[in-house]
């Protein structure tokens, strides 16, 4: 039984991996067993998950880039023998009013969660499909995905589209034994989120969670876990809310 959840012989990249959520989900599944690469922008950041993960496992990427996408992806696939697992992570936040959004913005978000996570899998089911081991693809979404969200069309917009490119790669993809799900993280405790905790918006979180706390970063290590793994073989085109029950909630209760 413990091998369905053994990523033992694995390798997994995670975009974004050099700090909140994504830091996370790289040492949960270096936990696992994987053997696990990240990406990031920022250069501290990544020096400061280098000194976990090794140096040879951080790469500087824009998700953005398609040519630096496919070096990526083949550096990591020869570095450590082949890749398997693919987190799509990576992404940043702009938002504001629908009428004083600019473009450039939200062009950058879209580019970002959306456009990256499409040539990242792209470049990844290239690989899986080469060794025709099959393997995993993770998109991570947000309860975004699903709502509407305020002042934040380009957030919203990009999460949402993650769900369509999840459905769509998990079709085209089965053949190749590539699984494609999604994890829709809820309130979660981050460096992102941190300036709302100074605000009453915290608290009518928390009071809508039925599991009456916001999310801690290690709470979507299980499952990334789970979805990186053979016991999630027969699961493709998920979307797996982890938001405390956040997202089937339809008033406060505390």
């Amino acid at each position: 039984m413990s091998d369905l959840f053994s990523l033992q012989g694995k390798t997994a990249l995670v975009t974004g991996g050099n700090s909140g959520l994504g830091k996370a989900m790289a040492l949960g599944l270096r936990e696992a067993g994987a053997r696990v690469a990240v990406t990031g922008r920022d250069q501290e950041k990544n020096a400061a998950i280098a000194a976990e993960l090794g140096e040879d496992a951080v790469f500087g990427l824009d998700v953005r880039d398609g040519n630096a996408v496919a070096a990526t992806i083949t550096a990591v696939a020869g570095r450590f023998g082949g890749l398997n697992i693919l987190v799509n992570n990576a992404g940043l936040f702009r938002g504001g009013p629908l009428l004083g959004m600019r473009r450039e913005d939200w062009q950058a978000v879209i580019d970002t969660h959306l456009t990256g996570s499409f040539l990242c899998a792209q470049a990844a089911a290239a690989a899986m499909s080469t060794r025709g081991a099959g393997g995993k693809i993770i998109n991570i979404g947000s309860m975004y995905s699903v709502y509407g969200a305020l002042e934040a069309a380009d957030y919203g917009s990009a999460k949402t589209g993650l769900l369509g490119l999840t459905r769509a790669l998990a079709v085209e993809l089965a053949p190749h034994g590539i699984q494609v799900n999604a994890i829709l993280p809820g309130w979660h405790m981050t460096p992102l989120t941190q300036p709302l905790h100074e605000i009453p918006l915290a608290e009518a979180i928390r009071a809508k969670t039925p599991a009456g706390r916001w999310g801690r970063a290690e709470d979507v290590v299980g499952a990334a876990v789970f979805l990186a793994a053979p016991a999630s073989d027969f699961v493709t085109g998920a979307a797996i809310p982890v938001d405390g029950g956040y997202s089937i909630a339809d008033r406060s209760i505390y």
